[in-house]
């Protein structure tokens, strides 16, 4: 089959899957569980406990909520495919709202709900949310962008489910790594441990694999990889090697072997030779408690070639400056990474139908405009 990329960097490209694909990615899923420890809680939700549980027959159904589209592989393979390959049950939304997510999960009871990061940062800071009964949720995450280590802890302190998440791409029919549970806990910065039903290599810019710690690009092998971008044969010869796909996202493995993603290539900004990665600016931004939605994106400038810039929305009645922000950021990472130009915005960020921030359309509308 052929599913389209999302898109956020740049055109849609088809992306050719296979059967194999699809299979293997249902496997990679399996660990996911198993790490998660979904199959008890599944047991639980069936009425047959396992020994020691302290849970009660009832508490959950085995589904997911699903905010995201059929026409991604977060939908589809991710979501979609595990469910009916246990017997569960999927309860689709119409469009993407938080709090009629809070009044599904109340009434239906599933055991998970998968969404974007910021579809849960939504969720959690809905006004409905202390009022709505959540406690269904065994596992509260997704993937689709990054998750910010703030995240974690808001997860795990207003929910009794567990946080996960796992980071993956459509060429590779789903997901690469996962974290989830006590390991997410204990390295919420982290995407997680590699899949083991694919391999997976830090390359740096001479094509030679980095040690632990070393910084380069991902590359991933395995049943799950795609055939090919539709009709895309440059595409092709720039993203494949060997049977070894090029992700274009910028990474680390740890001494433990867990996967680290510093940014996408082609967010990176490259500040007077220096590389600023997008990612950590943003969850250093994330961490100050005024703040709803942002997105980290370069801006050309005469003297660095680039600088950083950030859109930001706020959370509903709260009060904060650009430069509060700044001071904010400067306390958590160095100075020439925090953003010269901020622009505060009163809508949503733009998006796609993932729910990703789309930020070259950011940097279109945004760039050359007055900013704080």
């Amino acid at each position: 089959c052929i599913f389209y990329t999302s898109g956020t960097t740049g055109h849609p490209k088809g992306a050719v899957l296979t059967h194999r694909g699809a299979a293997s990615n249902l496997l990679n899923l399996a660990f996911w569980q198993t790490m998660a420890g979904a199959a008890e809680d599944m047991a639980i939700a069936s009425g047959e406990p396992p020994p020691g549980s302290d849970k009660k027959p009832g508490e959950s159904y085995p589904g997911s909520v699903l905010a995201v589209p059929l026409f991604h592989v977060t939908g589809c393979n991710c979501c979609l495919h595990p469910v009916t390959a246990v017997g569960g049950r999927l309860i689709l939304m119409h469009r993407w709202n938080p709090e009629t997510a809070l009044e599904l999960i109340e009434r239906e009871r599933p055991s998970t709900f998968t969404g974007v990061p910021t579809m849960v940062r939504e969720l959690i800071n809905s006004p409905d949310f202390d009022r709505r009964d959540t406690s269904s949720l065994a596992h509260l995450g997704g993937g689709g962008a990054a998750v910010q280590p703030d995240l974690v802890h808001k997860i795990e302190e207003r929910l009794e489910g567990r946080p996960s998440t796992g980071y993956g791409l459509t060429e590779v029919n789903g997901v690469i790594s996962i974290n989830a549970n006590q390991f997410f806990m204990a390295k919420p910065a982290s995407a997680g441990s590699p899949c083991p039903v694919m391999e997976a290599r830090i390359v740096g810019e001479d094509e030679t694999d980095q040690p632990a710690g070393g910084h380069g690009e991902l590359w991933v092998r395995g049943g799950n990889v795609f055939r090919g971008y539709l009709n895309r044969p440059e595409a092709n010869a720039e993203s494949l090697t060997d049977g070894w796909f090029h992700t274009g996202d910028i990474g680390y493995l740890d001494e433990d072997g867990f996967l680290f993603l510093v940014d996408r290539a082609k967010d990176m900004v490259l500040r007077s030779g220096e590389n600023v990665y997008s990612a950590e600016v943003e969850a250093a931004i994330y961490e100050h408690p005024a703040i709803a939605e942002a997105a980290v994106f370069a801006v050309p400038d005469e003297r660095h070639g680039e600088v950083v810039g950030v859109a930001v929305l706020l959370l509903p009645d709260a009060d904060l400056t650009a430069d509060g922000l700044r001071e904010h950021t400067r306390t958590l990472i160095a100075g020439f990474k925090v953003p010269e130009y901020v622009w505060f915005l009163d809508d949503p960020l733009p998006r796609n139908a993932n729910g990703k921030f789309v930020k070259r359309t950011l940097r279109d509308q945004l760039v050359g405009t007055p900013a704080g």
